[in-house]
């Protein structure tokens, strides 16, 4: 591989591992954040939980295609 190339492979797995990244973190603190609304409110059934994990998948996929159509 040439040096343009090794550098250019480079850049985007920097971008893309911290891309995933982000999206694991936005994920991680809408689970964490649903069951501490959860507890809160003493539910038993994990409605919070539920509904603000699906929304930070959205949320996190929607990042991850205006970052991609973005380049």
């Amino acid at each position: 591989m040439s040096n343009e190339n090794n550098k250019k492979f480079v850049n985007n797995y920097i971008k893309y591992s911290s891309l995933a990244i982000q999206m694991a973190l936005i994920i991680f603190f809408g689970i964490l954040g649903g069951i501490k609304l959860d507890e809160i409110f003493n539910l038993k059934f994990p409605i919070f939980t539920i509904i603000l994990s699906l929304l930070c998948v959205f949320a996190s996929i929607y990042l991850l295609i205006k970052e991609i159509n973005s380049n």
